[in-house]
């Protein structure tokens, strides 16, 4: 880490253009711009936006900082909310202070390890449902397969509901989202200004809040005791439906209104299937690409399970699957990465970060450092051993961010991608159609801007 004397200077960092700074070099190559910033200026590094000063911390010890040891001078702010909050409103991804922590408190029985171990046989069967429409020699769009089935997971583990008929609708808004999220205007224009990207987005909203409100509608009428609906439901203070969501509530009571539930379901909906639809896409991607990782997941998968299907016991003997799936999140996070705005001035490696200020930690960069990790490029889930984790600083691995917005559903997701990855491998090989090209997006998630399609082939 480098050794500062002064606060007086922002650290070191790539000259912008008037006006827009490094927004525009930021954007044309999010995940270039990035990793040479890291490489060329050090472990915290300085710029400028149309936004105002950026910040990027490349070194864990800083990143933990933010994240764990000072978070409670750090929000997601403006930009973030800028960002995500035409979607999830003030869901918890986005909201803050107490109604961050209240809603948090609401949700969180529905990730508990008793309720997560509950989960793992109903994730293999929406699996293999989703293989019986394999058969061997078909390409396959991969991506669209994982989507659909982690859409249908989440919906019935925390809402109890049965989505089928929206999957469609929802992977729809969710890609028409992503992709107008990448619009510089949309990123820097007053909110106020409207966009053909808002309007995109605008319309991406009102699909998905047709499918939601007609969820938070099915449950009032048959509430049970065990998914995140009614739990939810339990303190609605009375809002009659849909709305603005800007969640104020139109009752009296002190819980949460509809449009605040409606918020929490979407970002519950979307998180929970996007970034485990995208690790096991890439995933698949990877083994693709290293057909000797195949073989050992391959060999692990015939040995342990000799035929049948994935079950929650089985987990402790598939630690080579395991090591595929962090490995893959390694080298492709499927959050590349996060922003905080620090509340008041923080002293971060020497230099001085002001109020207001972006500050940016990226997986991607810390998670590619060679001093953390030999042969950074290399995809080697063999490299996870016991001593290597223990020498690791805490923060060089952080898909799942950290401290107390560490994600909500890490287990989940953990537990899904394994028992997936387990299911389609012990049936299926699967094999990139030649001049599949992997570019990926760098917005909230490492979406491919293309189809991913794999030519399966029956074991």
């Amino acid at each position: 880490m480098s050794n500062v004397s002064s606060i007086s200077d922002p650290p070191p960092g790539p000259d912008g253009l008037p006006l827009l700074g490094n927004q525009l070099a930021f954007l044309r190559d999010p995940y270039g711009f990035m990793t040479r910033t890291a490489r060329e200026y050090g472990d915290i590094a300085h710029w400028e936006d149309p936004t105002g000063p950026v910040y990027q911390l490349n070194h864990p010890d800083y990143i933990e900082q933010v994240l764990v040891q000072n978070n409670e001078n750090y929000v997601k702010g403006d930009r973030f909310q800028h960002i995500l909050g035409p979607i999830t409103g003030n869901g918890i991804l986005n909201s803050e202070g107490a109604v961050w922590r209240r809603n948090r408190h609401q949700i969180q029985p529905a990730f508990r390890p008793d309720r997560i171990r509950e989960y793992a046989t109903m994730m293999t069967d929406f699996a293999m449902e989703t293989l019986e429409d394999w058969e061997d020699g078909q390409t396959r769009l991969v991506h669209e397969d994982m989507m659909e089935v982690t859409l249908r997971i989440v919906a019935r583990a925390l809402f109890g509901a049965d989505v089928d008929e929206h999957v469609d609708t929802v992977g729809a808004a969710l890609g028409e989202f992503m992709a107008a999220s990448e619009n510089l205007a949309h990123l820097v224009l007053p909110a106020g200004i409207p966009t053909p990207a808002r309007r995109r987005i605008e319309r991406a909203r009102e699909d998905l809040d047709e499918v939601v409100y007609d969820l938070i509608e099915k449950r009032k009428r048959n509430p049970t005791e065990r998914d995140v609906i009614s739990k939810l439901l339990e303190g609605d203070e009375g809002g009659d439906g849909p709305g603005t969501g800007t969640g104020t509530g139109t009752g009296t009571g002190t819980g949460m209104s509809v449009d605040q539930i409606r918020d929490e379901v979407v970002t519950l909906l979307l998180a929970g299937h996007e970034t485990t639809a995208l690790s096991l896409t890439l995933t698949f991607y990877l083994l693709a690409k290293n057909p000797r990782v195949e073989r050992e997941l391959v060999d692990e998968l015939e040995t342990v399970l000799d035929g049948d299907p994935p079950t929650m016991a089985d987990l402790p003997e598939l630690s080579y699957t395991e090591k595929v799936v962090k490995e893959s999140m390694r080298l492709y996070p499927p959050v590349p990465g996060i922003v905080r705005e620090p509340v008041k001035p923080d002293i971060i490696g020497g230099y001085e970060i002001p109020p207001g200020a972006t500050v940016r930690m990226h997986q991607w960069v810390v998670h590619r450092d060679p001093r953390w990790y030999d042969d950074p490029l290399a995809f080697r889930p063999a490299r996870w051993t016991d001593g290597m984790e223990a020498d690791l600083p805490k923060l060089a691995y952080f898909p799942f961010a950290a401290g107390p917005r560490r994600c909500i559903g890490d287990r989940f997701a953990m537990l899904e991608a394994r028992l997936l990855l387990a299911t389609v491998y012990q049936r299926y090989h699967l094999e990139l159609v030649p001049g599949t090209e992997l570019n990926l997006r760098a917005t909230i998630t490492a979406r491919p801007k293309d189809d991913i399609p794999m030519t399966v082939s029956e074991r």
